[in-house]
This record gives C-alpha cells, sequence and structure tokens, in this order.
C-alpha cells in the first residue's frame, strides 16, 4: 500500500483504535484495584501479578506475532488479536477468584501481542515522508494518551458501576474496530515473506527468560530474595521454607540464563542466515539500540506510577476511585498538550532531543512528588506534578517510536516494531514489578515501626493492624477511618490511621524514587539518541 491510498488515514484511525484499546488496559486497572484486592481477596504480590502479568506474556509473545503478522498478514493478525482479547476481557469481567483473573489477564496479554506491533509495522509500511512522520506522531501520542487517560476511565467505571466494566467495555469497541480493520485496513506482508521454519526454540527461550525475571523481581520480597522466607503452594507442589533457595532466586538464575541463552541462539540463527524473532544485527543502529534503552526506561517510570499512585491516592488520602482517577488523568492531560506539540517542537528542535526534552520533564515531575508527598498533601499539588510529568510522557513516547525506527529498513519494520513494543512491555512489566517490591521494601521499613512511641496500643493490636495494612496493600485504611468515625478504636483511633498512612507514604515515596532512577537512566540513553541522531553536534558537558 502506498502513501496515496485514499484508506490510509482511515485505516490509521481503525490501528489507533484498536491500540488504544490495548494500551488502555494496560493502565485501566489500577485506580480499580483497590476494590478489586478486595472482592477477590488478593495479596500485594497477586496485585503486582494483575498487572504484570499482561505485560510479562505482551512481552514475551510480541515478537513471535510480530514476525508471524510480517509473513502471514499483518491485518489477518490485528483482527485476531482484537478478538482473542475481547475473549479475554470478557472471561477477566466474570472472574470470581483470583487465579482466574490472572489467567484471563495472561489471555489478554496474548491479543495486546498480536495487535500492538501488527498496528505499528502496518503505520510504517502504509506511509512514507512527511505522512510518515505524521502517522507516528499520532501513533505515540494514543500510546501515551491512552496510558494516561486508563485511570480516569477506570475511577469512572469502577465508582459509577462496577470494576468489572473496566472489562465489559472492550466488547463493543472491539466489535467496531474489527468491523472497521476488514473495511478498510490492508492485509499487507513483509517483502521475503517466502515460507520458513518458525523459530520456536527462540519462543520457548524468550517466555521462560523473561516471565523468570518478572517473577523474581515481584515474588522476591515475598519468598525471599535468597534463602526462603515462607512456603509457595502451586496445586498439590510446594516449595518449603527448608529448601535451600528461593524460589525467586532460583527465577532469577533461570531468566538471566534464558534471556543469555535466547541471544546466542538468536546469533547463531541469524549467522546461519535462518528466520529469528530477535534480529541483533538491528542493535548495531545507535538510534535503534539506544533509543530502545530509553524507551524501556520511560516505560518503567510510567508503570511504577500507574501501578502505586491509585493505592496510595485511595489508601492514604482517601479519595474515591473517581476522583483518584481525576488525579491521575492531569498525566492525560499533560500527554495530550505535549502531543499536540510534540511535532512542532520536533521540526525545531529534532525528534531526539524532543525526547530527551520530555526525560528531563518526567524526572523533574517525579522527583517534586516524591518531595512534597505526605499522608495528607493536597491532590490538586500531585495533580500539579503529574501535569509535568504528562508532558515530558507525551513529548518523549509521540517522537521516540519515530526516532527507534527511524534508520530501520522498510523490509524490517515488523522486526524493528516488534523489538521496540517488546522493550516497552518488558519495561512495563519491570515497572510494575520494581515499584512494587519498593513498596514491599517500604512497608518493611516504615510499617514494621509505624507505632513507635505509642505505648497505649497493645503490641498484638499493632501487629495485627500491621499485618493488615501490608496484607490488603492499604485498602482496609478506609474501613479504619470509619471504625475512628464510630468510635470503634477508642481515643487513639486518629493517631493509629494516620501512623499507618504516614508509613504507606514512606513505601509510596521509596517506589517514586524507584522510577525517577530509572527515568535517569532513560535520560542517559536519551542523550545517546541525541548524538547518534546528529552526530556533527558538538558534545557538551
Amino acid at each position: 500500500m502506498t502513501s496515496t491510498h485514499p484508506s490510509r488515514w482511515w485505516a490509521l484511525a481503525v490501528l489507533a483504535a484498536g491500540l488504544s484499546m490495548i494500551v488502555l488496559d494496560g493502565t485501566i486497572v489500577g485506580v480499580a484495584l483497590p476494590a478489586i484486592i478486595r472482592d477477590l481477596h488478593l495479596t500485594l504480590s497477586d496485585a503486582q501479578w494483575l498487572n504484570a502479568i499482561y505485560s510479562v506474556v505482551f512481552a514475551a509473545l510480541l515478537m513471535s506475532f510480530g514476525r508471524m503478522a510480517d509473513l502471514y498478514g499483518r491485518r489477518n493478525m490485528f483482527i485476531g488479536g482484537v478478538m482473542v482479547f475481547v475473549a479475554g476481557s470478557i472471561w477477566a469481567a466474570t472472574a470470581q477468584h483470583g487465579n482466574t483473573m490472572l489467567l484471563a489477564r495472561g489471555l489478554q496479554g496474548v491479543g495486546g501481542a498480536m495487535v500492538l506491533p501488527t498496528s505499528l509495522s502496518s503505520v510504517n509500511t502504509m506511509f512514507q515522508g512527511n505522512d510518515r512522520a505524521t502517522a507516528f506522531g499520532i501513533w505515540g501520542a494514543v500510546m501515551a494518551g491512552m496510558a494516561a487517560i486508563g485511570p480516569l476511565l477506570g475511577g469512572w467505571l469502577t465508582a459509577t458501576l462496577s470494576w468489572r466494566w473496566i472489562f465489559w467495555v472492550n466488547l463493543p469497541i472491539g466489535l467496531l474496530v474489527v468491523i472497521g480493520a476488514l473495511l478498510v485496513a490492508p492485509n499487507s506482508k513483509a517483502a521475503d515473506a517466502e515460507p520458513g521454519r518458525f523459530d520456536w526454540l527462540g519462543l520457548v527461550l524468550s517466555i521462560v527468560g523473561f516471565g523468570a525475571l518478572v517473577f523474581a523481581v515481584i515474588e522476591g520480597p515475598e519468598l525471599g530474595w535468597i534463602h526462603p522466607i515462607r512456603e509457595l503452594t502451586v496445586g498439590n507442589a510446594t516449595w518449603s521454607r527448608s529448601a535451600p533457595v528461593s524460589l525467586a532466586f532460583l527465577a532469577l538464575v533461570v531468566g538471566i540464563v534464558g534471556i543469555g541463552v535466547f541471544i546466542t541462539w538468536e546469533r547463531h540463527r541469524l549467522h546461519q542466515r535462518q528466520r529469528v524473532l530477535l534480529n541483533l544485527a538491528l542493535f548495531s543502529i545507535p538510534t535503534f539500540s539506544w533509543g530502545n534503552i530509553t524507551a524501556m526506561a520511560v516505560a518503567v517510570g510510567e508503570f511504577a506510577l500507574v501501578f502505586v499512585l491509585p493505592l496510595y491516592l485511595i489508601g492514604v488520602l482517601g479519595l474515591s476511585p473517581f476522583i483518584a482517577g481525576w488525579v491521575l488523568a492531569a498525566m492525560a492531560l499533560g500527554a495530550f498538550v505535549a502531543g499536540a506539540l510534540a511535532r512542532h517542537a520536533s521540526a525545531r528542535f529534532g525528534a531526539a532531543r524532543v525526547v530527551l526534552i520530555g526525560l528531563i520533564l518526567e524526572v523533574i515531575g517525579v522527583g517534586v512528588l516524591a518531595l512534597v508527598l505526605n499522608r495528607s498533601v493536597s491532590p490538586f499539588l500531585v495533580s500539579a506534578c503529574l501535569i509535568i510529568y504528562g508532558v515530558g510522557l507525551g513529548f518523549a513516547a509521540a517522537q521516540l517510536t519515530s526516532t527507534v525506527l527511524a534508520d530501520i529498513p522498510p523490509t524490517q519494520s515488523g522486526q524493528g516494531s516488534a523489538t521496540q513494543s517488546t522493550v516497552r512491555q518488558v519495561g512495563s512489566a519491570l515497572g510494575i514489578a520494581l515499584s512494587g517490591s519498593a513498596l514491599a521494601a517500604g512497608f518493611d521499613r516504615y510499617l514494621t515501626h509505624a507505632f513507635d512511641g505509642m505505648t497505649a496500643i497493645d503490641p498484638s493490636q499493632a501487629q495485627a493492624l500491621i499485618d493488615a495494612t501490608r496484607s490488603s496493600v492499604g485498602s482496609n485504611l478506609a474501613g479504619l477511618r470509619a471504625d475512628v468515625a464510630n468510635g470503634l478504636l477508642g481515643a487513639q483511633g486518629n493517631d493509629i490511621v494516620n501512623a499507618l498512612a504516614t508509613a504507606f507514604t514512606g513505601a509510596t515515596r521509596w517506589s517514586l524514587v524507584t522510577a525517577m532512577v530509572f527515568l535517569a537512566l532513560g535520560m542517559v540513553g536519551a542523550v545517546r539518541v541525541v548524538r547518534a541522531a546528529h552526530p556533527t553536534t558538538p558534545a557538551t558537558g
């Protein structure tokens, strides 16, 4: 399909709608998470997995489905992915148990992995020249904006209907997207789409490597990083506390080795001129390699915030899901404003420099938020910090995709887009895992000492309150406030709730600092992208 095809902009609209549904689902769960935790009786690690399993499955399958789409038709893969995603959404909407919900989220991840690389590679092949830059700008703005607006929609649906409607809403959208794709989207294929042996071993190695790594980061605080601190039972199998090493440590080793073997295997297949999931030759292109490092850091920071902030806003500040969604919507506001300005800024400063400006603003926004956070901070101040962060996110995301893929040959667009999307999803899963691990570490540091100096509270009652706050991820604080209002916690009721809220705030700050560290790493990557994209620019500093 050439850039003069009359339906290319309509096709872009359909692809963007499908993309919106997929990206939105990565963040819409956040504000509804306290309600889901309460209804399905989830723990902190369960809550992390509820978001992370979507990203883990997404990341593990992206490259495979990206390549399949190149070979067998991008529209076919796109439509199939939307249908799988909608099926997973229906399953999640009807889930009555935590394990069922996790499986449904995993199925959604399969559908998302079929849709995302297909939409990006289709845009890359449909548009040329200035039209391509515009299309990528729209694509990037949708990515950033929908991820940021997810909490607002999730909060509204949870407050007015039920958290289950965050999944039901995908059914009518998915049906409209399928119809639109059949009418206007091209079923393009890669130029080298002749039959060939698919890299099944690479698929297995990527799933094992990425999945085990994220499992280790999420479960490490619960199971112990080196030595087991509690048992883990799955079905009839139990990993005992008397085992020589923690299952999280074993998973970490398996993840690192699995990723190493995967890279070695892909290098071997490339040398043998066989089909590969990950074309390592693309990483010899500086804008691609450094751009992907930046993309991962941006995703880590974004999803760390989306995971931990709803828990803080609802648990500590006592906001309703709807109001918490409005606070988090400040990110969307900033992202949409920046998305509208990004093209003009890119024309003046260059896309790579706009990405760097975005990262700087993200670091400032998160850093200031970490400084001002307390148990009674104004939601308006939180929103102001998130607007700064959102502007940075909009600038970075809108131009990052085109920067990463700028020097990728069109015949490798499927590989390039799938790799870039995989890196982002790995970053999303790591962002959730790392922020959750930092939150758990913060709980150990602050909750353990929450009642130090409060001699009037019974030690057994204090420990029960600490355990309840940790296990419910702060969702018990609303009930405790109601108990205080009814006089059920005695004269020290307010002091008890304030102590727990202060401890939760300290743990949240640890998560924000973790996000800021990775965003700073993204700034380093963005500087290298600028130098690669503008090699004649004199180095500064």
